[in-house]
């Protein structure tokens, strides 16, 4: 009668257990577990440990002092503890707790042991512990076990140890699901997709994530065509695999198999609008995104911030400072978190490119924190909307708050320079990219530095620079300084600049319009008629619109 009531007692303190949801749910049945003297239950105590991972992960620490408590552990205790801290708490800390287990005089490790330790070590690529771990496992005669190798492949393909995955592989007597598909990622990491397709024709039986993952192989890699004939081959179609799909289309700037794939999905989930409203965005076409962001709230679908990222970049690529403000106001009666990094720097860009700089100032200022991003977007606003001067002055608050600028970051300053004849400035940054942040300019930047002492007056200097440089310049920074030479009549550089940029651009009529212009100026008609009989020679037309005068 005594047993049996401890056992009737024990089967309702674990049905509560089961039912708690919170901590303070899970701290009343311990309270509860103590009081009836079960904390040697290991019964009980396995399921507290299972239900305080789930509630929380930060509670991994309770569940161990409530191990700690356990006279003499079984081996269930110990295994379900050390997946608690394999998921939860560092490798570092998942290693100690396993020595701890190896040094118990009570219990062993056993085919369930190693799995968790296995994916402790592959989710920080710890090749090197995996390896001591392979070794135990060994030592402990459960390298057979189906679930062991599968943790083994997982870990050498992840690390790229493509080798030792397929020793494994092949040496397993078991093989489910979960292992073919682990040997196929391994395949498709190191970027080896014909060895990965081989492995998944052979496969006995493939399930929907073994599909997805082959499919978004190919995606990653660019090879939509092949990703599609896998699609159109799969039996049952996931949402994921439509988002796959949809996604890649969207990236590569095929907005109409996006758009058709997209409509063709049963059900429309947040990651597919979010995949297609970024695409348009991303691809020059605004007007779309916000149409299929219009469809989306139609639909009674709730966007999340990923969303509202892309539609803010959508509004700041169309330059709309009316949807701007709608954008805006949607935000802050929305439930997203607006204090996020991401948000609060796609509303400084939004704002800024729409031209509504005072609004894009105040949110910069409101920035928890700034980061190099947030500068370029609040930066480049000023710019492009005539207040290069403040620009330039925010640049160097960035710079001295400590962020390192990139090529991005010098691109713009020095475009915002040049567009407003801001010479000694622009002078000054380009010097500092070289010399102080050890950054080799790219054409861009000489682009920028050429059209700035070229609108100076500076023809020579610009002119210095570019035929100094050991690679052969873009068009744009030679035009640049042709068009410079014809504003200050040079006749004589413009002549050499217009002889580099037929040999770039030998069918590009507006340069030779450009030096007929210069000549023209210069009365020099007899050189004009000269061009124009070149162009005739080579088949080259003048463009309608362009003066010779």
């Amino acid at each position: 009668m005594t047993m049996m009531r401890s056992s009737s007692s024990s089967s309702s303190t674990l049905s509560l257990l089961k039912s708690c949801k919170t901590l303070r749910n899970l701290e009343q049945v311990h309270a509860l577990i103590i009081r009836k003297g079960s904390e040697q239950d290991h019964v009980l105590v396995t399921e507290f440990i299972s239900i305080c991972n789930s509630i929380s992960p930060k509670h991994v620490t309770y569940a161990s002092t409530v191990f700690d408590r356990v006279l003499q552990p079984n081996i269930y205790l110990w295994n379900n503890l050390l997946k608690c801290h394999c998921t939860h708490s560092s490798m570092a800390t998942s290693i100690n707790f396993f020595k701890r287990m190896k040094q118990s005089c009570y219990v062993a490790a056993d085919k369930y042991t190693f799995p968790s330790l296995v994916k402790a070590c592959s989710r920080v690529l710890a090749l090197r512990e995996g390896q001591v771990v392979h070794g135990l496992i060994v030592k402990y005669g459960t390298e057979f076990d189906v679930f062991v190798g599968s943790s083994l492949v997982d870990l050498y393909g992840k690390c790229g140890e493509i080798v030792n995955a397929r020793k494994v592989f092949d040496e397993m007597l078991v093989r489910n699901e979960v292992t073919w598909t682990s040997m196929i990622v391994g395949y498709l990491k190191i970027g080896d997709h014909l060895e990965a397709k081989k492995l998944f024709d052979e496969m006995p039986q493939r399930n929907v994530f073994s599909w997805n993952v082959m499919i978004n192989g190919f995606v990653k890699s660019g090879d939509l065509v092949s990703a599609r004939v896998l699609f159109d081959e799969m039996p049952d179609k996931s949402m994921v695999t439509f988002d796959t799909l949809i996604d890649g289309y969207a990236k590569s700037g095929d907005m109409v198999s996006a758009r058709s794939l997209f409509d063709q999905s049963p059900e429309k989930d947040i990651v597919s609008w979010s995949a297609l409203i970024s695409g348009y965005a991303q691809n020059g076409q605004p007007k779309e995104a916000v149409k299929v962001f219009n469809d989306m709230l139609s639909r009674n679908v709730k966007p999340d911030e990923y969303v509202m990222v892309s539609l803010m970049s959508a509004s700041a690529q169309a330059g709309d400072w009316e949807l701007a403000k709608w954008v805006d106001y949607y935000l802050s009666e929305c439930s997203i978190d607006l204090g996020q990094n991401h948000i609060a720097a796609a509303r400084v860009d939004m704002h800024a490119k729409c031209g509504n700089l005072e609004r894009a100032a105040t949110l910069f200022e409101k920035m928890p924190t700034r980061d190099l991003i947030s500068y370029c977007s609040m930066i480049q606003g000023l710019s492009v909307h005539g207040h290069a001067v403040r620009a330039v002055a925010l640049f160097q608050r960035m710079l001295a708050e400590g962020l390192t600028p990139d090529y991005a970051a010098f691109t713009i300053i020095l475009s915002a320079c040049s567009h407003a004849d801001l010479v000694d400035e622009g002078c000054h940054f380009f010097d500092c990219m070289i010399n102080e942040y050890s950054l080799a300019p790219l054409t861009d930047h000489y682009a920028c530095i050429v059209s700035l002492l070229g609108r100076a007056g500076r023809l020579k200097e610009a002119y210095d620079i570019l035929k100094e440089l050991p690679m052969e310049l873009h068009a744009g920074a030679w035009g640049s300084l042709l068009w410079a030479c014809r504003v200050h009549g040079d006749v004589s550089l413009g002549k050499e600049v217009a002889g580099r940029l037929f040999k770039i651009e030998p069918q590009n009529a507006a340069n030779y319009v450009l030096l007929s212009d210069i000549y023209a100026a210069s009365n020099q008609w007899s050189d004009v008629n000269d061009v124009r009989n070149q162009m005739n020679e080579k088949g080259i037309r003048k463009l309608r619109g362009c003066s010779w005068l």
